[in-house]
């Protein structure tokens, strides 16, 4: 490869972390609260169901017309494809904390396990919108490496994102484990 992949890893984590982190704890906050009622679970449940339906990267056009930049389309991308799931997982282990008697363990399942569903969503979503928009990035090396024919880099480059996402996967569900 032309370019050192360290900084590509680099690029990929820092917009999965800027995009993930601001949503993870707005997701959390918000579901916390929707899910301390039952009606207004309901309510939103369903409302907040709608922008969870819609691939993630089907708002990308939409992102790059209001922001007019890349970098800033790819992470508002990033953010709205972990925040519908959060809010709805969150307020869901909320509802069985209080409907299995105010059990801690099964709120923190259930926000432990919607943060391991974001993170994969939004790893997702980092590598494909990387490879729509180019620059650095493992996505933009893999899709620059199939336009060039470089075959041997796609596969190695398959290698880092799936070692990558399966360790973000890990470390939460170990943070995930040891708090409940």
């Amino acid at each position: 490869m032309e370019r050192s992949i360290v900084f590509d890893i680099l690029a990929s984590l820092q917009r999965l972390f800027v995009g993930y982190i601001p949503a993870a704890a707005l997701g959390v906050l918000i579901g916390l609260l929707i899910g301390v009622n039952g009606v207004i679970f309901q309510i939103f449940k369903w409302i907040f169901q709608i922008p969870r339906s819609i691939t993630p990267i089907a708002f990308l056009p939409i992102a790059l017309v209001v922001l007019k930049q890349n970098e800033l389309a790819a992470i508002a991308v990033i953010f709205t494809s972990v925040l519908w799931s959060l809010i709805i997982d969150t307020a869901t282990g909320v509802r069985q904390f209080y409907k299995l008697g105010n059990n801690f363990r099964v709120a923190v399942y259930h926000i432990f396990n919607a943060l391991r569903m974001g993170i994969w969503v939004a790893w997702f979503t980092v590598i494909a919108t990387e490879m729509l928009i180019g620059g650095r990035g493992l996505g933009a090396v893999v899709w620059s490496s199939y336009q060039s024919s470089r075959y041997n880099s796609i596969i190695e480059v398959l290698i880092y994102i799936g070692v990558i996402g399966f360790l973000l996967d890990q470390l939460l569900e170990v943070t995930g484990t040891f708090l409940s």
